[in-house]
């Protein structure tokens, strides 16, 4: 059988959508069918069993078979079906002879179900045309979910919402599988009109009254949501459900993958996808999408859950990600360091009497006055020069991490031409802080496998660049010193990247040496690192880091000094310390001693220094320490009285 020498061989699927143009294009019975005998031939070609007379009347069959089905916009999206033909009439599988003697035994045209043509139509069908079919009533009732879907991407989520939620007006449990694309839409519609009440009422009647797919799908919605709000018991909980009504769907299998990457549980993600894998093939999910994610998946879930959303993320993001892929390979660069004077940094006379440095030791620099601030490795100042001409963003204000002006840079592409052609950036701290600030603000980064994909390596690089330039003894990097800021940001973004990862040890490990390299902590890394110790019940660090900071005003400082001095059985030097804490902070003790407190109004940008907000936040964190300790709230009930 020789193939057309203009076309290329097809799948039955686009064997149907060039069915439906050409229709489309001549509603012509005969001339589709003369295409159709032309053509089908083609798909049919990998058929064995067929000889080219068989190939000949089948594809005439299915070329009947297409246009009996076909919606006909010129008739109001009805279908016209042929007539059988007469006898003696010419076979219309073209071999000549005629109908009787030919293809009338092979019995009647099969019938095609009318979804199968209406999924290519609606997609060749412009606006006037789609609106017409949708108000004929001929649209099937799931394959609305298609036409929501693309007024959507047109940014009318209002109209997808008042075509999709007729459909789940009735009875839920009467709706099958086919209704899930349509639900999944319509929480899209929902997301894009802000109507988050109304979509979490939609989501909890179907899990209440739908049919078991449909509710394994809302219950895989709802995951989402708590995921995406750091609710991960919640998200937990709900993916239970999930599994329960849905346990063959593969999208339980993307949502347990994504719940434990969202928890940077990697290794569990790892083995979960290879038992997905094996349990979706013998259930006869073997569809190349999902098998394709669980195989990327069980090698990195984070790049795995990143590459299933690429089609759909920003392309400025993916331009990143591409130029990120280079960053491992570069040698580390050797920085400049020019010895600065800064006396509020190096050698605070006030701090060193009460500091022991046999327990936490102030960097050598910070006893023995060396101050440096970074610069360029050698030939990157001509390459950070014209870097920030073309970043459009300026770096953030004080010790912020962003400000609603760096949202903006996105649209802009000269950074990224720049970023694209200059490999050497990557040696550049000022670059790769622009760049994290940047990745920082991008909405798609709220995603947590997506930070990780895009902020851990330029924090990686940062850090590395860092420690290969800064050797066993560091000068200080004080951030007075406008030069340091970018490396002392990163150091702080990277710690804060493990804190919320919940990886103690490196999280402390680089607290300690941003109090080494910034002795006077303008990012505040000290709260945490002292709560850090009190729960490992390291109290002479606690101590020795609060000595640091006599004046605090933090209450985790304060009161994490009175908290060491106790447990060290210091109790006169505790109740001194108590009594100066309750000085600057004196609301905290009544948030620690009840065992229930009212939360006060809390503020996005922080806390007020001394307010209930401040008391709040500390008993939050740290209360269950105090509770713990034997006889401490009673004692300080009684000092405090």
């Amino acid at each position: 059988m020789t193939q057309h020498p203009q076309w290329e061989p097809l799948s039955m699927d686009a064997l149907l959508s060039e069915a439906v143009g050409i229709i489309l294009r001549e509603p012509d019975a005969e001339a589709f069918l003369r295409w159709g005998r032309a053509r089908i031939p083609d798909v049919l070609a990998g058929v064995e069993s067929l000889d080219a007379d068989d190939a000949r009347r089948l594809a005439a069959l299915l070329a009947q078979a297409i246009w009996n089905a076909m919606p006909r916009p010129d008739l109001g999206y009805r279908p016209s079906p042929l007539p059988e033909p007469e006898p003696t009439a010419p076979c219309r599988c073209g071999s000549g002879a005629a109908y009787a003697d030919c293809c009338q035994a092979a019995g009647e045209v099969p019938e095609l179900p009318p979804e199968i043509l209406w999924d290519p139509l609606l997609d060749q069908l412009g606006e006037p045309q789609l609106q017409a079919a949708v108000q004929s009533g001929a649209v099937p009732e799931p394959l609305l979910a298609k036409v929501a879907d693309r007024w959507l991407a047109l940014e009318r989520p209002g109209r997808a919402v008042a075509l999709l939620e007729p459909l789940f007006a009735g009875d839920l449990a009467a709706l099958d599988e086919a209704f899930e694309p349509a639900l999944d839409i319509l929480c899209d519609a929902y997301d894009a009109l802000d109507h988050w009440k109304k979509k979490q009422a939609f989501l909890l009647r179907v899990t209440d009254t739908a049919a078991p797919i449909l509710k394994s799908a809302a219950w895989q919605r709802l995951s989402v949501m708590f995921i995406d709000e750091g609710d991960f018991e919640y998200a937990a909980d709900a993916f239970a459900q999930a599994q329960r009504h849905g346990p063959d769907h593969p999208g339980t299998a993307l949502l347990e993958i994504t719940l434990l990457a969202a928890r940077h549980q990697d290794d569990h993600a790892r083995a979960r996808a290879q038992f997905w894998q094996h349990k979706l093939r013998r259930a006869g999910h073997d569809g190349a999408g999902i098998q394709d994610f669980l195989a990327r998946a069980r090698e990195d879930p984070q790049q795995a859950l990143m590459m299933s959303q690429a089609a759909a993320m920003d392309p400025a993001l993916l331009r990143v990600r591409e130029w990120l892929a280079g960053l491992a390979q570069r040698p580390l660069p050797t920085l400049g360091q020019e010895a600065i004077d800064d006396p509020l940094t190096c050698g605070d006379s006030r701090q060193l009497p009460l500091f022991d440095p046999e327990l936490l030791p102030l960097p050598p620099a910070a006893r023995e006055g060396r101050c440096c601030a970074l610069t360029p490795a050698r030939g990157l100042a001509d390459l950070e020069r014209r870097w920030r001409r073309a970043f459009p963003g300026p770096k953030p204000l004080s010790t912020m991490l962003a400000g609603p002006e760096h949202e903006q840079v996105w649209l802009r592409d000269e950074w990224l031409d720049l970023l694209e052609v200059s490999p050497a950036a990557a040696d550049s701290l000022d670059v790769l802080d622009d760049l994290a600030t940047a990745l920082y603000v991008h909405p798609e980064s709220s995603l947590p496998w997506v930070a990780r994909v895009m902020l851990d390596p330029v924090l990686e690089r940062a850090e590395a660049i860092l420690r290969h330039n800064l050797g066993p003894e560091p000068a200080a990097l004080p951030w007075t010193d406008p030069r340091n800021r970018p490396a002392l940001r990163l150091l702080f973004r990277r710690w804060r990247q493990h804190a919320d990862a919940g990886a103690d040890g490196p999280a402390v490990a680089l607290a300690e040496l941003l109090l080494q390299l910034n002795p006077r902590d303008n990012h505040g890394v000290r709260a945490e690192l002292m709560n850090h110790y009190l729960r490992a019940r390291e109290n002479e660090k606690a101590l020795a880091l609060a000595r640091r900071f006599p004046t605090d005003a933090l209450a985790d400082m304060a009161y994490g000094e009175v908290l060491a001095l106790y447990r060290l059985g210091q109790q006169e030097r505790a109740a001194l310390v108590l009594h100066e804490a309750v000085g600057r902070l004196p609301r905290v003790p009544r948030f620690l001693l009840r065992k229930r407190v009212r939360r006060p109004s809390l503020h996005q940008g922080g806390f007020m220094a001394g307010g209930d907000d401040q008391a709040w936040l500390y008993r939050q964190a740290m209360r269950d320490v105090w509770a713990a300790e034997p006889g401490l709230l009673a004692w300080m009930k009684k000092l405090t009285a």
